[in-house]
């Protein structure tokens, strides 16, 4: 039984809401979030990524750099540049990729279905970006980065959501990042109790993208209960910033492979190897993106190449060592290219399916010797993962588009 929440959310002023949304944070690095932010005073970026507000390097960690964050939101509070409604509300938002929608709810999900494996996970998290996302929720008191989680597919809250959107004009409708983005606000009490009673039915929801937030969310959440031992449950710090869609409607890109260099293999001893545990052929186009699973285009020198995997290979009733992130890193990276860990072996680098097969040749020709482009994961493998109970390999899914950031902010 999946708990969601209306909050009162901090948004932005409709007239500034196109200045202010920006990527999430962890999609580019400091210099990329100074130049994202040039000549732009209302980006999110100032708050997500507080470092580039000084002008000389800093530590990001360092305690000065959250409270800046929360400085420039309560200054921005202050100006009207944030809004914060007056009662509490659900809230819709549709991106528009290419001519492909996704219509997603907002609202607050609950830390004790996070507990509870209601909301279930299929990713390892880093204790240090954990931490930084506690700091980061601790100094602003509120969840700033929503976490993008999905659901199957349910005709009833569908026809709500879509009724709504019908009937309703938008807070927001701007592009950014060669996307549309579209948000109403759900006001009426009749509706959001719809919906909640829907969702109570709905067994579980599970995390697409945001597993470092919304671990962070635990964490913080159980720290206020240590220190408010009379909690009740309904304070806000239970609750994280969320974005619920439907199953059927996200898009999940590949998430490729480079690697610096054949592990000390000649280039036909390195054929040899692969033939062991894939057919190698020509591609049949150049440059080559699977059109199956288990499949994989292979760039080197100036070549691309097809592999498939031997059915071999293929475990029949692992949901996780069949996923072609899998099959590769098992069979290829690891026991010929000697990719141990790829969390931390510094030989190898993952691009994301938005920058295109371009940006793996061009990689190749700069600092690394052979890349890989993989079938993209399906979300049904996703969910398949997480009912097992088990956990993705490290890089499998991508997903385009990325939710904005500082279109709602959740205080605690």
């Amino acid at each position: 039984m999946a708990v969601i929440k209306p909050f009162r959310a901090i948004r932005p002023n409709p007239d500034l809401a196109h200045l202010i949304a920006a990527l999430p944070y962890d999609v580019m690095n400091t210099a990329e979030a100074r130049k994202m932010t040039a000549g732009n005073p209302y980006s999110f970026l100032r708050i997500d990524r507080p470092e580039i507000n000084f002008p000389d390097p800093i530590d990001p960690y360092q305690p000065q750099v959250y409270e800046k964050a929360s400085t420039i939101l309560q200054q921005m509070l202050a100006d009207k540049q944030y809004i914060m409604d007056q009662k509490e509300c659900l809230y819709i938002y549709r991106q528009i990729m290419d001519g492909r929608s996704q219509t997603g709810l907002v609202c607050c999900t609950s830390v004790d279905d996070y507990i509870n494996d209601v909301i279930k996970k299929h990713e390892f998290t880093r204790p240090e970006k954990e931490i930084d996302r506690v700091n980061h929720v601790e100094a602003l008191s509120a969840h700033t980065g929503p976490i993008l989680q999905t659901y199957p597919d349910h005709e009833q809250i569908k026809a709500i959501i879509d009724h709504w959107i019908d009937t309703h004009a938008p807070v927001y409708q701007f592009t950014a990042y060669d996307v549309e983005q579209i948000c109403w606000v759900i006001d009426q009490e009749e509706v959001i109790a719809q919906l909640k009673e829907l969702f109570a039915a709905v067994p579980h929801l599970y995390i697409a993208d945001g597993h470092h937030r919304s671990a962070a969310a635990q964490r913080v959440a159980l720290k206020k209960r240590q220190e408010n031992p009379n909690f009740t449950g309904d304070e806000e710090f239970n609750y994280f910033l969320s974005v619920l869609f439907p199953a059927s409607e996200l898009m999940i890109m590949p998430y490729n492979r480079v690697v610096q260099d054949l592990n000390g293999l000649s280039e036909q001893e390195f054929f040899a190897r692969i033939r062991e545990r894939f057919e190698l052929d020509a591609a049949p186009t150049q440059p080559y993106q699977p059109e199956v699973p288990h499949t994989f285009g292979m760039y080197l020198g100036s070549t691309w190449y097809k592999l498939t995997a031997k059915p071999e290979i293929i475990p029949e009733n692992d949901p996780v060592n069949r996923l072609d992130a899998a099959v590769l890193q098992n069979n290829l990276l690891e026991p010929v290219l000697g990719i141990a860990d790829p969390r931390t072996d510094e030989r190898i680098d993952f691009i994301g399916g938005i920058r295109g097969l371009t940006e793996l040749e061009r990689r190749v020709h700069t600092d690394m010797t052979v890349a890989f482009s993989l079938y993209p994961t399906a979300i049904e493998e996703v969910i398949s993962v997480a009912d097992a109970g088990m956990v993705m390999p490290p890089k499998s899914t991508w997903f385009e588009p990325k939710l904005l950031s500082g279109l709602f902010i959740h205080q605690i």
